[in-house]
Formats: C-alpha cells, sequence, structure tokens
C-alpha cells in the first residue's frame, strides 16, 4: 500500500515551472530520501504533498486523500517539519508544545505534551526558552512537534541543515525508531550519507525527477565509471584530466583524485598516460551517491535561466 501516490504533478509561479510533471510512489512505512540541488522543487514538491499549495496540474492521493479535494484532511494526518525553525522563541519548549497541542485540538493537552516530552527526551528541558537552545535541541523540538498529533506520515524539509553529526545522528536514530512503529517519512537532504540511510530515495533536479530506487540502484542505473588516482602530488594533474574527452568529473580526496566518466573505454585511454608513472598509482573505484548527485546537477539545466 501506498502513502503517497503522485502523477503528473506541476506548479508554476508565473512563467516559471517549478514542479514539471513529477510521479513518484511512497510505501506505507517507507524512510524515502529526497534529494536535489537548491532550487530544484522539493519544498514546493512536498507543499503540495502536505495539503499547502494546489498542483496547477496532476493528480494523486496522500494517505488514501485526494490531493485536489481533501486537502484538510491530509494536513489532519500528517506532520510537516519545515526548513526554517518556526517557533516562538520567547516561549519554553513546553509553551511551545501546548500550543500546537491546543492548535490540533489534542486532550487533554497537558498529556500529550507530557508523553511527547518523555519520548523524545525533552522533560528535563521542559522550561527552557526555545531561543536559547542549540540546533540539535532545536530540531528535536521541531520534531516532537509534528508528531505530537500521531500522523502517519511525516514530511521532513532539510530537517538537519547546521546541526553537527551528533545531532544528525541521533535525530536518524529516532526517524529510524518511528518508522519502525509504522510511521512513513519522506525527507529532503543534501547529505549523501543521510540519503543512504533510506529505504528508497528520489532525484529531482530543476522540477524534473530524474531517477528513483534504492541508493544501489539509482548509482547502478546512472552508468558512471570511477577511477581512482592516487600520489603525494595529484592536485597538479586534476586540472589536466579536467580537460581530457571521456572525463566528466574529476574529485580531490586528500593523496587521491576520482575520476569519473560514463564511457569506460574513452576514460581509460585518458587515464592511460598515468599509468605509466611511477609517482601515481591507476585503479578502478567504487561510484558514489555522491558522483551521481554531481553528475545529475551537471547535465540538468537550470530552470530559472
Amino acid at each position: 500500500m501506498n502513502a503517497i501516490e503522485v502523477r503528473g504533478l506541476v506548479k508554476r509561479f508565473g512563467d516559471r515551472v517549478v514542479v514539471d510533471n513529477v510521479s513518484m510512489n511512497v510505501e506505507v512505512g517507507e524512510i524515502v530520501g529526497f534529494l536535489g540541488p537548491n532550487g530544484s522543487g522539493k519544498t514546493t514538491t512536498i507543499r503540495i504533498m502536505c495539503g499547502l499549495l494546489k498542483a496547477d496540474a496532476g493528480s494523486g492521493s496522500v494517505l488514501g486523500f485526494d490531493l485536489s479535494s481533501e486537502a484538510l484532511k491530509i494536513k489532519r494526518e500528517v506532520g510537516y517539519m519545515t526548513q526554517k525553525f518556526s517557533f516562538y522563541e520567547d516561549l519554553s519548549i513546553e509553551e511551545n508544545l501546548l500550543f500546537v497541542a491546543r492548535l490540533y485540538d489534542l486532550k487533554p493537552a497537558r498529556k500529550y505534551v507530557d508523553d511527547t516530552l518523555a519520548d523524545l527526551g525533552l522533560t528535563s528541558r521542559r522550561k527552557q526558552l526555545a531561543g536559547k537552545l542549540s540546533g540539535g535541541w532545536k530540531q528535536r523540538l521541531a520534531l516532537a512537534a509534528c508528531i505530537m498529533h500521531k500522523p502517519k506520515l511525516l514530511l521532513l524539509d532539510e530537517p538537519t541543515a547546521g546541526v553537527d553529526p551528533k545531532a544528525r545522528r541521533e535525530f536518524w536514530d529516532e526517524i529510524h525508531r518511528l518508522a519502525a512503529r509504522g510511521l512513513t517519512v519522506l525527507v529532503s537532504t543534501h547529505y549523501m550519507d543521510e540519503a543512504e540511510r533510506c529505504h528508497r530515495i528520489h532525484y529531482i533536479s530543476y522540477g524534473k525527477l530524474l531517477a528513483s530506487g534504492t541508493v544501489e540502484e539509482v548509482v547502478a542505473n546512472a552508468g558512471l565509471i570511477t577511477f581512482v588516482v592516487e600520489g603525494e602530488n595529484v592536485s597538479a594533474i586534476a586540472d589536466d584530466l579536467r580537460q581530457q574527452t571521456g572525463v566528466d568529473q574529476v574529485a580531490p580526496f586528500g593523496k587521491a583524485l576520482h575520476v569519473v566518466g560514463r564511457e569506460r573505454v574513452t576514460l581509460e585511454q585518458a587515464l592511460a598516460p598515468y599509468r605509466n608513472r611511477t609517482d601515481l598509482k591507476v585503479a578502478e573505484g567504487r561510484t558514489s551517491l555522491e558522483d551521481v548527485f554531481i553528475q545529475f546537477m551537471a547535465t540538468s539545466r537550470d530552470n530559472m535561466e
């Protein structure tokens, strides 16, 4: 069963097509990553799915409710965490959650708040002002407000931007714990390690959905070949490699270069002169999700141009 099922979504702002014929499914209980560069249409697509925006074309359902005619019902069953922290900074954690509980008409409101505070480890900080919290604790407050009404679907828009690696790890542990209870999660992210923690991913670039599947499927279907060139002074050959036919990407990693292309023969021809050098080692490597991400960005046309 699909929690999200949309077909041919289109959204325009003026003469700009921000979401261009996007179709996707998200199964119940899945954690699905939504990837793409800034301005690619991720936030607009998420807002359509949670009933905040109306699509100009296309159709679909979220949690069994029709996107075009049952937006209010969708809103009641969805938790939406925005990119920007949007709670009252001069109120405490507890006061912010009480405000949200009353918006959803949760009764008794204080019990819902107490249970949510305990569930997310916020009880000891309940009196702290939201404006005094670190990025990681603000993130946890935002998540608490999203799940307090017990939604069936969680839509997270770049939820870990600006928080430290430990807070990111803890946040993702929490997301997997919630998904294990049956919650469905769609999360937009720029972090490749986060994308790899998702069951499946969708990649959107400048309004167009370019790839869907597991991380392994998306990497395999991209058809990229990666070689690693190692040596003490590899940076000196990076610019030369970028000029070679068959080389699409050259990325430095410490004392190594990752050289990526789509045609094995031309890529090996470009690397052939370096194989005979005693100060360099050339070997085939593993194509990463980041390599695929960069390739998609390089071959996509910016819809704002």
